[in-house]
């Protein structure tokens, strides 16, 4: 086996025990690898880079590397003052020095330190585990967010640029088979003027930073409520993982997709649309822990379109699903014939929903941005 070969070529002390497959990601082949020496047992993360879609692996590794580097420098220069024992994963260099190793059939592979003692969740259960979500995504910001962009590759060109998925969602519908799909259903037609209705408003976030009003800074880029760890003793938020997407971009994409994926209690593969809705107690809970840590470091511009931003993200997703259901399911997997079509539903319904709560989602905002 690749992995146990590999295993072994990166600068951790004893002999290989065993090697397990863990984890329900579809993006990254990931095993725990166990290691014992006369006095002691070593554990860490073994995973296998997906080049289908990162182009650039050794890139990944370098923003990884630096960001977390600086990362654990900020949170050692403040473990004194801090109310938890803040945590991130370690690159643990191979023997070789390097940051990942190459198997011979030019594969990517990388070694990460546990995060003892944790848990995730597949969805916020009460308000107290989203304030602990919104609290991690915000430390995470922090103490990044003095680190230099120019330092960071752009991993994932296009990511979260969402007049970049309106241009794509535009190229499917014209296609012979986007026109057949869309003349089959008139649930297609309806989500097409949801679509239409909101053209306009898909460059908000990008039009702002071209005109100066947002700049970008270094950003996890998926944060979902599965990437946050919980202390399995305290109940705290201690870290955020999966950091393959960190790059350059703009911090509202991750706060935008924290809320989108945190405070919707239905979740994203729901087939009754009258489950989706913006929980606002549950929003209220991941605003505050969020601002807790954030506020210091945003600008009041940034504040301004904190509400654009989960509006937007959820749109884009949603976007991003019906696009890919007219071109023929040629990139998110699907188990079913309309699944990309019913998530699209799903996300345009929330999208809705965070529309139809506006003044009360700003006055949140507002509350806690002060």
């Amino acid at each position: 086996m690749i992995a146990e070969t590999i295993a072994t070529q990166f600068d951790v002390p004893g002999r290989l025990v065993t090697l397990r497959p863990i984890g329900a990601g579809n993006v990254n082949d990931t095993y725990l690898v166990i290691l014992r020496t006369t006095f002691s047992e070593e554990q860490y993360i073994l995973q296998r880079i997906n080049r289908t879609v990162f182009k650039d692996p050794a890139a990944v590794m370098s923003n990884m590397k630096v960001v977390t580097d600086h990362a654990h420098r900020r949170i050692a220069s403040e473990a004194d003052s801090a109310d938890r024992i803040w945590q991130l994963p370690r690159v643990i260099s191979a023997k070789d020095g390097g940051d990942f190793v190459l198997d011979g059939e030019g594969e990517y592979w990388r070694a990460l330190s546990m995060i003892a003692s944790t848990i995730s969740y597949e969805k916020v259960s009460e308000p107290e585990h989203a304030a602990e979500a919104g609290l991690v995504l915000g430390h995470f910001q922090r103490i990044i967010s003095d680190f230099p962009i120019e330092q960071l590759a752009d991993t994932l060109p296009g990511f979260h640029i969402t007049p970049a998925y309106l241009l794509s969602y535009d190229e499917a519908l014209e296609t012979e088979t986007g026109q057949a799909r869309l003349a089959a259903l008139s649930e297609a037609r309806r989500l097409s003027q949801f679509v239409e209705a909101r053209r306009e408003f898909a460059s908000v976030l990008e039009d702002a930073r071209e005109a100066g009003e947002l700049r970008e800074r270094p950003i996890h880029g998926d944060p979902k409520i599965t990437n946050v760890m919980i202390d399995k003793f305290t109940g705290k938020g201690t870290c955020i993982v999966d950091l393959d997407t960190v790059k350059p971009g703009l911090i509202h994409y991750d706060i935008g997709d924290a809320v989108r994926s945190g405070c919707n209690p239905a979740g994203e593969e729901t087939t009754d649309l009258s489950e989706v809705f913006l929980d606002l107690g549950l929003f209220e809970a991941l605003v505050r822990g969020y601002l807790t840590e954030a506020k210091g470091f945003l600008t009041e511009k940034d504040k301004h379109y904190l509400f654009d931003s989960i509006r937007l993200i959820t749109f884009e997703l949603g976007l991003r699903f019906f696009a890919d259901y007219l071109a023929g399911d040629v990139y998110f997997k699907t188990n079913y014939d309309v699944q990309n079509l019913n998530r699209a539903r799903v996300q345009f319904a929330l999208c809705e929903s965070i529309e139809a709560r506006e003044g009360k989602m700003r006055r949140i905002l507002d509350r806690y941005c002060q």
